[in-house]
């Protein structure tokens, strides 16, 4: 029996390396407190590392690594994990995602009843000041009251869950849930943001993307009501800092309670200066349990991947160009940039997805299926989906999938196209590689294109008339938007779509003016 050997590089629970050390076919070393520098030098004896956020695992990482065949991110965040240079080396990179969900979901009602009690305040007052004044700290009842949560995943649904056993109203938004998850748990479901802004309380549950970065700005707190309560456990900078401090000063926010900030440690923050604010140092996955649970579940995860049993949360693929055409792998990333860019395109909670692919990439088309599917669910599960779990989780969401593999149908020599349905609408994106490194697309829906999907882009559907495009262009001017590249096809029906590159970050703001333009017929941004 060969022995497999683990290194764990940071601090985890003692619970998970005693159950290293009774396993008679693992010899693992506890590394957390050799210095960084040194960790290098025997990092590359070991088949699985255990990392957290105290190891980077960047390219002088990787370069030592020669024997490393997985490396765990015991924890939910892999910022730190160089995933497209693991998958080059063909290490398989897995996070714990749901070990802290229980300590994150208390957390954020430990906030809400801070919001509602000003328990932080009244404890200072009595505590530190030795004042006993009862009447200056009257709170609010959370039964009866409407809470809105944005979000709702694993944490999501378990807040509600709490809220209603407080009687609380209960208020979702969430365009990639199937709305039923929701209602039949006994929560209300909306398709609208406004509804959300106008509750007692809010609270935010989504990953950090370019869709959910200050999805609460200025804009939106001037909707709220006054006296409205905020909650944020999930990830900083959801939540506007400068709008949030400017709506508490004012007291258009009654009070928030804040874990996680732009940039940590948040020690000179400004929020920090704000009384009717209860913050904590990131504490979401801070409870013993939890640290148990990651410890443990990592434990498991590196013992399998040792033994190569099983991969359990694997956030890639490693694609080894020995075993497969050369052709093959630019086809499986534009698969997945495809159903990034559908989803971005057309967005709501999916419930059809079709890949077709012609040539001879049809043979692939299964493994084009799953590329394509991990992008299209890129966009609302961000690091929870991987393409271990892709289809298993397509099918826990309902989605309907089909591959397809078809007779040339087209001009090109091999060609992929991906049609996604959602409760919004229906797309289709079409695309093949040129000399087998250049990914285009050439399609969407019935409308020809060109271009490589990569950058910042602006899609801007409209009636086919004289003027548009000036139109368009002077928006974007007028907001000092410079565009790199316009791209503009037609169909028979009267119909253009352009597509436009640009070099800076589009507004919800101007993609409002745009669509105001009386001949669009639809405006998306997405950034690949």
């Amino acid at each position: 029996m060969q022995t497999k050997k683990i290194i764990v590089c940071d601090k985890i629970h003692q619970k998970g390396l005693d159950m290293l050390s009774k396993e008679s076919d693992i010899e693992y070393i506890d590394a957390s407190d050799i210095d960084k520098e040194k960790l290098l030098n025997i990092i590359g004896e070991y088949d699985v590392a255990i990392t957290r956020s105290s190891t980077d695992v960047d390219q002088k990482f990787l370069q030592k690594s020669d024997n490393i065949k997985a490396i765990v991110r015991a924890g939910v965040g892999v910022d730190n994990v160089d995933i497209e240079g693991c998958s080059k080396k063909g290490i398989i990179v897995m996070n714990v995602p749901t070990a802290n969900t229980i300590a994150a979901v208390e957390l954020t009602m430990a906030h809400m009843l801070s919001c509602a009690r000003s328990f932080p305040n009244a404890n200072n007052h009595l505590k530190i000041e030795r004042i006993w004044k009862r009447e200056q700290w009257y709170g609010t009842e959370l039964k009866d009251k409407k809470l809105g949560i944005i979000g709702f995943g694993n944490i999501g649904s378990r807040v509600a869950k709490r809220a209603l056993a407080f009687e609380m109203d209960v208020l979702t938004y969430d365009p990639y849930i199937d709305p039923a998850k929701a209602i039949d748990m006994g929560v209300s479901y909306t398709k609208s943001f406004d509804d959300i802004l106008a509750c007692d309380f809010i609270t935010i549950h989504t990953p950090k993307n370019k869709e959910t970065i200050n999805m609460i700005g200025s804009e939106e707190i001037a909707k709220m009501h006054k006296g409205v309560k905020l909650i944020n456990c999930a990830r900083g900078g959801l939540y506007n800092e400068d709008a949030l401090y400017d709506g508490i000063k004012s007291a258009k926010i009654a009070y928030a309670g804040i874990d996680v900030f732009v940039k940590e440690p948040a020690i000179n923050n400004k929020l920090l200066d704000l009384e009717n604010i209860s913050v904590t140092p990131h504490l979401g996955a801070n409870t013993l349990e939890s640290q148990e649970k990651i410890a443990t579940q990592a434990v498991e995860q590196a013992m399998s991947a040792a033994r190569g049993t099983n991969y359990p949360n694997a956030l890639n693929l490693p694609i080894k160009e020995s075993e497969l055409p050369a052709f093959v792998k630019p086809y499986l990333e534009l698969a997945q940039k495809i159903g990034y860019l559908a989803a971005q395109v057309n967005v709501g909670h999916i419930k059809t997805f079709k890949i077709e692919a012609e040539g001879d990439i049809g043979e692939y088309v299964d493994s084009l299926r799953t590329f394509g599917i991990v992008g299209a669910l890129k966009e609302s599960l961000g690091e929870k989906i991987n393409y271990v779990n892709a289809e298993f989780v397509a099918q826990e969401q309902g989605i309907d999938m089909t591959s397809k593999k078809i007779s040339n149908q087209s001009e090109y020599k091999n060609k992929i196209e991906i049609s996604l349905t959602t409760d919004n609408g229906s797309i289709c994106i079409g695309g093949t590689v040129f000399s087998d490194i250049h990914e285009k697309i050439v399609n969407i829906n019935d409308i020809k294109l060109d271009f490589k999907p990569k950058g910042k882009m602006i899609f801007f559907s409209n009636q086919d008339k004289t003027g548009v495009i000036a139109q368009v262009t002077t928006a974007l001017s007028a907001h000092n938007i410079n565009i790199a590249d316009f791209r503009l096809g037609r169909d028979k029906k009267g119909y253009a779509l352009a597509v436009i590159l640009v070099d800076d970050m589009i507004s919800k703001e101007v993609l409002h003016e745009l669509s105001a333009i009386p001949e669009c017929n639809w405006v998306a941004y997405a950034i690949i």
